[in-house]
């Protein structure tokens, strides 16, 4: 399937070192592994924990652009140790999933909104963007050589990490010269292992993950470090993860973990505007346009602590839930803050989240029509 040219920013406005590049009909070179590695038995794919046998990379120079694509064995990477990425947080990343199909098809899930959303975040960072073209077909050679990791087990899927960093070796403050584009595989296993349960979530109210004018609308690697202090003390308080608030007065929900977030008011589902500390999530786009189906009203606007805590009083607040690609829903039992805890529709996964992950997941399995164009055949 074709995709646009979706970079999100004019070459004039990144000028000529970070314009979108382009490449056509590239010709991927291919290198086999010889020596394949053993394969995890399903039960024990977990998420993250076990790779696939080959990678692609390309590099990018000021002075070439995009060069040399290529599928590869798996292996570590050769960094000198003053590349920008390791000083200077020039790193990026996406997560896409691709799913076998009852016919034994593999198919990748909304592929062209995965390379559109890197295509915009790179040149926040000062980084080139790969054609739109060239970046999907890098991420299908990877798929392509090693399909037959690609799981049919109920629930399991292979996930796919492409990943954007700045390797030119200087020490100075300034966007690199020097890139590397690659990608790389995992063999996923349900990411709720004996299904969907509901999680404790901690309100924070001090710590900030991301302020107006920063990085939070990128999936810049350097978003993910500013979270995990206060994930770690949600979780000496026996909570599963944190639900951010704005950066200014800390009053308004923003993000949860590393999710969207969404909450039910009635027969409202209600989300957070999009933003540049909020990012534009796929999963949550899909649950924007599957919840119509489910007789929901949706709306973007802000949402107060406070009217969370008014809800759960008057019953007016029926569910709570994340959205992202490793847990597609995931639903909220419990919030907590200092001083109370609120109870979220009993404890209990909510009807409209049970709806939407059954609606997602089937779409994805091929088990019901992709009327939106979701699929897209390996």
């Amino acid at each position: 399937m074709p995709l646009a040219n979706v970079s999100g920013a004019k070459p004039s406005q990144l000028g000529p070192a970070r314009a979108t590049e382009r490449l056509m009909a590239p010709s991927i070179r291919i290198e086999k592994t010889t020596t394949p590695r053993p394969r995890p038995n399903p039960s024990d794919f977990g998420f993250g924990k076990h790779f696939t046998d080959h990678a692609f990379h390309m590099e990018w120079a000021v002075d070439k652009g995009w060069a040399d694509p290529r599928v590869v064995p798996y292996g570590n990477l050769s960094l000198d140790p003053a590349a920008a990425a390791l000083h200077y947080g020039q790193a990026m990343f996406e997560g896409l999933k691709a799913f076998r199909l009852p016919d034994g098809s593999i198919h990748l899930f909304r592929l062209d909104a995965h390379v559109a959303r890197m295509g915009r975040g790179a040149p926040r960072l000062c980084m080139p963007v790969p054609d739109p073209e060239l970046m999907a077909e890098g991420i299908r050679a990877a798929v392509r050589a090693d399909s037959d990791w690609v799981p049919s087990d109920p629930g399991t899927a292979l996930y796919i990490r492409p990943t954007l960093i700045a390797t030119e070796a200087f020490l100075g403050v300034r966007p690199s010269n020097r890139y590397m584009f690659y990608v790389i595989c995992s063999p996923v296993g349900s990411y709720y292992g004996g299904g969907m349960r509901p999680v404790k979530i901690w309100i924070e109210r001090d710590q900030t993950r991301a302020a107006p004018g920063g990085l939070g609308g990128v999936k810049a690697a350097a978003n993910y470090a500013a979270s995990l202090k206060a994930a770690v003390a949600a979780k000496e308080r026996g909570y599963e993860q944190v639900l951010w608030l704005d950066a200014k007065n800390h009053e308004h929900l923003e993000e949860v973990g590393t999710m969207n977030l969404f909450v039910r008011f009635d027969d409202e589902l209600v989300t957070a505007p999009l933003g540049d500390t909020i990012l534009a999530g796929v999963t949550r786009d899909c649950v924007m346009q599957l919840a119509g189906d489910l007789g929901l009203k949706v709306r973007e606007r802000p949402i107060a602590v406070k009217e969370l805590i008014d809800g759960a009083k008057s019953g007016k607040l029926k569910e709570v839930f994340g959205t992202g690609t490793a847990a597609v829903i995931s639903p909220v039992g419990e919030l907590g803050m200092e001083g109370e805890k609120l109870s979220i529709g009993g404890g209990a996964v909510g009807d409209v989240a049970q709806k939407l992950y059954d609606a997602i997941t089937s779409i994805q399995y091929g088990k019901t029509p992709d009327t939106r164009g979701w699929l897209h055949p390996l």
